[in-house]
């Protein structure tokens, strides 16, 4: 009776662990489908805002060109200390005309760590300052969309307060243009 009990016991365990196990990987696969979203929104209006910036390049003001910049470099910086590669500096300001192919690269290295590494995975890193953190991809990678949106809104002020009228660039603006 004892061993029956203990056979038991085993496998409603091992049903369980299944359970969660599958849960798990299920919840891993929409959390990584989500952040592909996410990515491909911010893609869509770093290179609108680029677009924009270019078109308006006359008028545009420096605190604006410098937030695009650092959007940029923040974003590669990111995909660099998850490879372990060489990091953009945090503020360092690009060629211009390079500055749409930077964008793209960070999108699709971003794609690429999404779908290969598991976001569960921790990375150890230096930020600027030479501090040592420790943070799950899945962080970093939401921290990446936050940032950007953060920026974005900044050089939306920066553009309204100059007299030119900004772009919108609401998430739920983008789901309806692309649901049309």
């Amino acid at each position: 009776l004892v061993i029956l009990f203990n056979i038991c016991a085993k496998s409603r365990l091992h049903r369980q662990f299944a359970k969660r196990y599958v849960q798990f990987h299920r919840n891993s696969v929409q959390m990584k489908e989500k952040l592909n979203e996410l990515f491909e929104y911010n893609y869509h209006f770093n290179k609108k805002w680029i677009e924009f910036l270019t078109e308006n390049f006359q008028e545009v003001p420096e605190k604006s060109l410098e937030l695009i910049n650092h959007l940029m470099n923040a974003q590669q910086i990111w995909n660099a200390r998850i490879e372990n590669e060489t990091e953009f500096g945090v503020w360092q300001i690009n060629d211009w005309n390079n500055i749409s192919d930077i964008n793209y690269e960070n999108y699709t290295k971003t794609l690429k760590k999404n779908s290969k590494k598991s976001l569960e995975n921790v990375i150890e890193y230096q930020n600027s300052k030479g501090q040592k953190f420790t943070n799950k991809i899945e962080d970093v990678l939401f921290h990446i969309i936050n940032h950007s949106t953060y920026h974005r809104a900044q050089i939306a002020t920066d553009i309204k307060n100059c007299g030119i009228e900004p772009i919108n660039t609401d998430y739920i603006f983008y789901k309806r243009k692309i649901e049309e």
